[in-house]
């Protein structure tokens, strides 16, 4: 008994032990998670995790080469006022990089910049993704199984085969059977001739399904009629495979620092290839291996860039882009105030962009689908606004505490999109 007391005393520091270590693991995971998304946000434009300068030096062996993480923290919450304290070794790294300035980060908390340096002294390394397919850029992988259309024709091919076998026994043993009878052999009907016959003997069940017949064309020509010009699923090929998931989705790119427009202007605007190039100039190789390697030479090529050198040396070549949401010339929409207004998330319109690959067209955006949606959207901060103050009131008085939708505001008035 004594002998299994002396070891439980002797696990119980080994498990306190075990205990703290796994909770040190943990806190480093999570800062490691933490430092990823805080670099991806906000340094990751002008500062590479390699050699290759960026708009800022590259960050490999940093930590060897500044004189401490703390020197580190205040570099980067406030360079200027490690530059003005008069540091040598702040001073000397702001003269060998032409003395560009750097942006401050004065909000950063110390657990955040911690993280950021742990994320610098050991990021993730790149792993090559499984072979791409011999698919053209932009185009959803193809499917493998067999065609649905195939199955149905075999069948129907089947079933006419199996209806003229029994249509040939049946005449055979009608004969047989007239021959025990002594009465002479019928001679095979062909199936028009026999359709002839019945249609004739039937004229009010063929009155029935020639109306069913009309009913069901009229049906899908009006279908066809009101899908030309929906192109909801719509996935063209792009020159360039770009990938929403990885930017967006991998990285949290904000979908403003390429769509700029977005809360500015009717349109949400394509990004130049500049745009691109803020952190591609750093970034040569993607995580989908060989492939993503391929797409952001394309890059290169229409800025004209030169790796090797480091400098636009080459001739440049515009991407031509294929547009994937096409409104008719006579609907007016704005980005600008559905997003910036409205408050609505792309989500609402485009699907969740960053589960995806190349863009496609998530949503109808029909006429009735854009009705549909103001009917049911509430228009948001109506009461803290004092610009809405008095309408607020005349709306809350008329509709006696029914939410306030956009159709209630003039929303699906014709002079809203067509003017």
């Amino acid at each position: 008994m004594d002998t299994l007391c002396i070891k439980s005393q002797k696990q119980i520091p080994a498990i306190i032990s075990f205990l703290f270590l796994s909770i040190i693991l943990s806190i480093n995971s999570v800062l490691a998670q933490d430092g990823a998304k805080l670099f991806k946000q906000n340094c990751a434009v002008c500062h590479s995790l390699g050699k290759n300068m960026v708009t800022g030096p590259g960050l490999e062996g940093v930590a060897a080469r500044v004189p401490g993480d703390a020197w580190l923290m205040k570099w980067i919450k406030n360079n200027k006022a490690v530059i003005a304290s008069g540091d040598a070794y702040a001073n000397k790294v702001f003269a060998e990089n032409s003395k560009k300035d750097m942006t401050v980060f004065a909000d950063f908390k110390d657990e955040e910049l911690k993280a950021i340096i742990a994320y610098i002294k050991a990021p993730p390394a790149v792993v090559a993704g499984p072979s791409p397919t011999p698919n053209q850029p932009g185009q959803a992988p193809e499917e493998k199984g067999v065609n649905p259309l195939a199955i149905l024709l075999g069948v129907i091919a089947f079933l006419i085969i199996i209806v003229g076998v029994l249509r040939g026994v049946s005449h055979s043993l009608k004969n047989l059977q007239r021959e025990k009878q002594g009465m002479p052999e019928v001679e095979q009907v062909g199936v028009w001739r026999e359709l002839k016959i019945w249609m004739g003997t039937h004229k009010r069940t063929m009155v029935v399904i020639i109306l069913f017949v009309i009913c069901g064309l009229l049906s899908a020509t009006w279908d066809g009629l009101m899908g030309i010009g929906v192109y909801e699923g719509y996935h063209p090929s792009q020159p360039i495979a770009f990938s929403h998931k990885i930017h967006a989705g991998d990285n949290a790119i904000n979908c403003q620092y390429c769509h700029s427009g977005v809360e500015k202007s009717k349109t949400a605007g394509i990004p130049t290839v500049n745009v691109c190039m803020n952190c591609h100039k750093g970034i040569s190789k993607g995580p989908s291996g060989e492939k993503g390697t391929a797409e952001i030479a394309k890059i290169y090529a229409a800025a004209g860039w030169d790796p090797d050198k480091g400098a636009y040396t080459k001739p440049q070549t515009p991407i031509i882009w294929t547009k994937v949401h096409n409104l008719p010339d006579f609907v007016f929409f704005s980005h600008q105030q559905h997003v910036k207004v409205g408050k609505q998330d792309c989500v609402t319109c485009h699907g969740e962009v960053k589960e995806t690959t190349t863009v496609h067209q998530d949503k109808q955006m029909t006429m009735g689908w854009c009705i549909d949606c103001h009917r049911k959207t509430e228009v948001p901060g109506m009461k803290d606004n004092p610009y809405y103050e008095s309408l607020h009131k005349k709306l809350a008085e008329k509709y006696k505490g029914q939410p306030i939708t956009v159709d209630k505001m003039g929303g699906i008035e014709c002079g809203k999109c067509h003017y």
